[in-house]
């Protein structure tokens, strides 16, 4: 082969991979979606303790016997099969606890929904029982469509279809229900008391 015959060809091997190397772009992202499953969680843990902070204090402590993570679907999720208890600590740093059967922690929105032989006991032991209770992390909110029973430390109870509630049940809305409720009288006011 002559020089010329030579350079011609490596100078088209060279425009040839050069326009293949530019021409690919970065699909980097793309390859390593590729390489990864679709179905099927991406990660899988058994006899996890996950423990949740703000500012450096310990909120929540989540123990499950089995953690399935999708985090690769388009809404990314944890699912707990084999189901939750979980602990967590109030502002007053008193502890509130939740057990269920089965649950699913959606990770964008920090919702939990809890499933099958749902259990609440606050600090104060107010018990509440149901069938699913979503948790509202964020906002610290519980609510659920599905019947329930409530029952307060001073023998009060609420059984219903629905309700909307604070996690400490301070602000609660209820609907269908049924209920017994104390309420504690108040100092009666005297005619010298006056509003300012």
């Amino acid at each position: 082969m002559s020089k010329n015959a030579k350079h011609i060809i490596l100078n088209l091997v060279t425009a040839v991979a050069v326009t293949l190397f530019f021409s690919c772009g970065d699909n980097s992202g793309a390859i390593q979606k590729f390489n990864q499953r679709n179905e099927g969680p991406s990660a899988e843990g058994e006899g996890v303790v996950l423990k949740y902070t703000d500012s450096g204090k310990v909120v929540a402590t989540l123990k499950t016997p089995l953690i399935m993570e999708y985090g690769l679907a388009d809404f990314p999720y944890e699912e707990f099969p084999d189901g939750v208890e979980v602990t967590f600590i109030d502002d007053n740093k008193k502890e509130n606890y939740i057990t269920s059967d089965y649950a699913i922690r959606y990770k964008r929105t920090n919702l939990i929904d809890l499933r099958q032989n749902v259990v609440l006991i606050t600090s104060d032991s107010t018990r509440l029982d149901a069938s699913q209770l979503f948790w509202d992390q964020k906002n610290k909110w519980v609510f659920t469509d599905k019947p329930y029973t409530l029952k307060f430390p001073d023998d009060s109870f609420n059984n219903g279809d629905l309700f909307d509630s604070s996690e400490d049940f301070k602000n609660f809305i209820s609907l269908d229900n049924q209920s017994r409720m104390y309420v504690k009288e108040s100092a009666t006011a005297t005619p010298n008391d006056s509003v300012q």
